[in-house]
């Protein structure tokens, strides 16, 4: 599975490159901190797959890592996407690395 940094990932935002971003927390966690991502529940993401783009790069999100590589490897082996990276440490990784300001939980 490949993985992206919260650092590769913002210079990646900050160059303005194409990319989509996929939160696949619970809307409850969405509301204690966000980095901006598209919120697409783990539990839903097999019935939205056409919310998930196969023609940009495609970074996925949780708390720390887990959810979100578990996603990555199915979207992977099962539904032939390519161009998935999972944020290596979640959002708390990110908090840490990126913006300090988010909110831990």
């Amino acid at each position: 599975m490949k993985e992206i940094s919260p650092t590769e990932l913002k210079s990646m935002l900050d160059a303005n490159e194409d990319v989509q971003i996929i939160d696949v927390r619970e809307p409850y966690e969405a509301d204690i901190c966000s980095i901006g991502a598209d919120l697409l529940p783990m539990g839903d993401v097999i019935d939205n797959l056409d919310k998930v783009r196969k023609d940009i790069k495609v970074v996925v999100h949780c708390r720390s890592g887990l959810r979100s590589g578990a996603i990555v490897q199915m979207l992977i082996s099962q539904h032939g996407y390519h161009n998935m990276y999972n944020l290596k440490g979640g959002i708390l990784a990110w908090a840490e690395e990126v913006d300090n300001s988010l909110e831990w939980y």
